[in-house]
């Protein structure tokens, strides 16, 4: 803790209905590229979980009677606090996530910029009336907020995905309960010491902390008092919570899972192609859901293309997170890492072929950025997301060959594609089956755009204009008796 500059950003307590809680129990946050214990923080138990559903119940309708100006108003101030503490806040999360620094503080206005976009959008919750049947009746439609919304966000962008469900939850009226990953604690603290400056009031927002993740989520999925659930995370538990929700009904948010696809057609820009699949593919060391996960390149331009991304993936630079020249910092925990290098060990046996990495990870957690070539579908690397560094390429003919393997998945969150001819363009984005999809760009995700998936990578959408209507309810009014 000693190299964080501002210790007001940092805390150890959980924050429980507008008081910061210290618990008899707490756990350790580490740093993953120098393993050392960066804090203990308060672990929460399932009483607690009911105890912060029950105080966001009881500030629920207050917040939501509130006028949708003021809730702006507060949003907006919250907004500007984490911008003008946002390099605070990229070391905290560098600190905890281990992203390069130049990352963590672009995660930091990613994240704030939604809640920018919602308090705008706080005030453009309207209705509609819709012509009756008959002169002595009215038809009217109003939107209201849920009610108490719950959420589980994950280790990979602690600062956005919070921000990002918070933020449209509260614009909408919403109060909000949220459990972060056990692995980055203290950027969802952070945010809760800038919510409290910023006059959010008690109970609105809550950040429950606890390594018990199984013990939390059945709590807040199954609390009857719990209107809305969103996660971000794994398809696996994301299965497991959706099946958790089913009985009470409640309105679910699932960002889960990608096996993303990034094809290079033969008359597509190479270079630019290849930077874009840097972006897309090494941002956070690979761990992201909507990092490329299998590279298909058209034959003809394959060995000019591999060539050309073969250079750019050996300039990157690796090491600690907090030095500013490091494009790659450390996996997450070293049981990552080895995940990683089996799915490689398994392509290399299967007939792949190494050009870059490969080697197990540094004792710092980094593992190598590593390119194989004479990929095939039975291969791990082509059928189950990565989550790391390694850039899986396949060779195809012909475009509908390209689509078919694009498409042979389970997941359908990202895609990506490089090509020239409109036709085309047309033709590949209709026919792929994913919730977003990137034509000439490897960085797609945008606070005015809608960032969800299709098939099993979940189902809602998150940012944009669409992105209040899972936090709201739409009530039909019919008034009678109006004629003279």
């Amino acid at each position: 803790m000693a190299s964080l500059s501002d210790l007001s950003l940092l805390t150890t307590q959980a924050y429980l209905n507008g008081e910061w809680v210290t618990k008899p129990h707490s756990f350790a946050v580490s740093n993953p590229f120098s393993s050392e214990v960066i804090a203990e923080v308060s672990d929460c138990d399932e009483h607690d979980a009911a105890s912060a559903v029950a105080c966001a119940k009881a500030a629920f309708p207050a917040w939501a009677a509130t006028p949708a100006i003021e809730r702006s108003k507060l949003l907006k101030q919250w907004y500007a606090l984490i911008i003008e503490n946002q390099a605070e806040l990229g070391k905290i999360l560098t600190l905890e996530q281990g992203k390069p620094l130049k990352e963590a503080v672009g995660e930091i206005a990613y994240g704030a910029s939604f809640i920018e976009w919602f308090a705008e959008e706080a005030r453009r919750l309207y209705g509609d009336t819709i012509p009756a049947p008959s002169q002595t009746k009215r038809i009217l439609v109003i939107k209201q907020p849920v009610g108490v919304v719950t959420a589980i966000t994950p280790w990979n962008f602690p600062n956005a995905m919070i921000a990002r469900k918070a933020a449209a939850a509260l614009a909408a009226g919403c109060t909000f309960v949220v459990r972060p990953a056990a692995e980055t604690p203290l950027s969802a603290l952070a945010l809760a010491i800038l919510a409290e400056q910023a006059g959010i009031p008690k109970g609105v927002f809550n950040v429950l902390l606890s390594s018990n993740a199984a013990a939390i989520g059945e709590v807040l999925t199954q609390h009857p008092d719990v209107a809305k659930f969103s996660f971000t995370g794994s398809t696996r538990v994301g299965k497991l919570l959706t099946k958790q929700c089913a009985d009470s009904v409640k309105r679910v948010s699932m960002e889960l899972g990608g096996n993303a696809p990034f094809i290079v057609f033969e008359d597509a820009d190479l270079d630019a192609a290849a930077t874009g699949l840097i972006q897309s593919k090494y941002r956070n060391a690979g761990q992201t859901c909507v990092c490329t996960n299998r590279i298909l390149v058209h034959e003809a331009v394959h060995d000019e293309f591999v060539s050309i991304y073969q250079d750019k993936v050996a300039r990157l630079t690796l090491g600690n997170g907090l030095d500013e020249n490091t494009d790659i910092g450390p996996m997450i925990h070293p049981q990552a890492s080895q995940n990683v290098h089996n799915m490689v060990k398994d392509a290399l046996d299967k007939g792949a072929t190494l050009l870059l990495g490969g080697t197990p990870a540094t004792e710092n957690n980094i593992y190598p950025p590593t390119l194989l070539t004479h990929v095939t579908p039975e291969m791990r690397v082509f059928r189950e997301e990565i989550f790391g560094p390694v850039s899986p390429v396949v060779k195809f003919s012909h475009e509908a060959d390209a689509i078919a393997m694009a498409n042979d998945t389970e997941y359908g969150l990202a895609a990506y594609f490089y090509a020239r001819d409109i036709g085309r363009v047309w033709r590949v984005s209709e026919a792929l089956e994913y919730g977003m999809v990137g034509i000439n760009e490897g960085l797609i995700s945008d606070t005015a755009a809608p960032f969800g998936g299709v098939k099993q990578s979940g189902t809602g959408r998150e940012g944009s204009h669409y992105g209040l209507n899972d936090y709201i309810n739409i009530k039909y009014l019919c008034m009678g008796g109006i004629g003279q």
